[in-house]
């Protein structure tokens, strides 16, 4: 494999400083799953940890260089999950950490980022707007920016996932990794195709959100003028370059996914795994939902990535009944 920013070392390092909570999450067969899907179907639950998403693998690296480096503060822009993450390791450290966010995003993630301590401000616009304010923050207050996707820890993070499902008796036969910014997906990418190489990697984006698939298509970055779609925590518009380049040696495809289908593989996921996840961490099923010949008899595995979802908005999408 041609390299990629990533260095398999750093990654088995990243182990040791990222705290167990957020560590060896569950891996499992869901086979009540299966009729629906036509093929067989592991889970890599990313939801059961203090953030309910994944990003913490990330931050637990970053923060650890800050405070290393006598940093006292960061910022990032986030629609919701990295600022959690950001804010709950930053505190275990004493960062002073300030987390960007549009004002439409998820309410219960930005309640959230508040719980946690860190000083949220919001712009009157979508991620891309927050990406250059705390931009701004940072060279003013001469601060970290924290730049999913770009940083590198945040990325090799995430590939820790990558290394507890290669680190097993199953083999899979695809992967598939929701895509937004990319580090999910290089992350987990590069481990399997370097360790696993066998096993297919795919990344599922959706429709109404389709830079970085398009992009990756047309091997040059694409951007787009708006997003439309439930899945906020992948509405990116502008892919960074770097990021696409390791994107392209680690995936073997790249797909996208129709709202209607995500709506299903979140009820799928309640009804069959009782599990209540957000629309990102339903893109492996919707992708099973609209490819079943692709994926008929093989066995393949999907990350439920996050669980942060407006609760509200969650039942208008599923039909699930409401709590007395």
């Amino acid at each position: 494999m041609q390299q990629t920013r990533l260095d398999t070392a750093r990654i088995r390092a990243a182990r040791q400083v990222i705290d167990p909570v957020f560590l060896d999450t569950p891996l499992y067969r869901c086979e009540a799953l299966e009729p629906a899907l036509g093929c067989a179907v592991s889970i890599k639950l990313e939801t059961a940890n203090p953030v309910r998403s994944f990003k913490a693998r990330g931050t637990e690296v970053v923060t650890t260089l800050l405070a290393d480096e006598d940093s006292r503060a960061a910022v990032c822009a986030s629609a919701g999950n990295l600022g959690q993450a950001l804010a709950w390791s930053g505190r275990g450290r004493g960062l002073d950490i300030t987390v960007v966010a549009s004002r439409f995003a998820t309410r219960a993630k930005l309640d959230a980022i508040r719980a946690l301590g860190a000083r949220l401000e919001l712009v009157d616009g979508d991620h891309e707007m927050a990406r250059e304010r705390a931009a701004a923050i940072a060279r003013h207050d001469g601060i970290r920016l924290v730049e999913d996707s770009l940083d590198i820890e945040t990325c090799e993070g995430a590939a820790t996932i990558g290394l507890e499902l290669v680190d097993t008796t199953t083999s899979f036969d695809a992967v598939l990794i929701a895509l937004g910014g990319g580090a999910l997906a290089t992350g987990v990418g590069h481990v399997i195709k370097e360790l696993a190489p066998a096993t297919e990697v795919i990344c599922v984006q959706p429709q109404g959100a389709p830079a970085m698939t398009r992009s990756w298509h047309g091997r040059r970055v694409v951007t787009t003028d708006a997003t439309d779609t439930i899945a906020d925590g992948v509405a990116g518009r502008r892919p960074l370059p770097a990021v696409l380049a390791d994107l392209l040696l680690v995936a073997d495809d790249a797909v996208l996914v129709q709202e209607a289908s995500i709506i299903a593989g979140m009820r799928l996921l309640l009804d069959h795994a009782g599990l209540v996840v957000e629309p990102s961490a339903a893109l492996g099923i919707a992708a099973l939902i609209e490819n079943r010949d692709r994926f008929a008899g093989r066995h393949v595995a999907t990350v439920v990535c996050g669980g942060n979802v407006d609760m509200a908005a969650y039942h208008r999408w599923t039909g699930a009944a409401s709590p007395p």
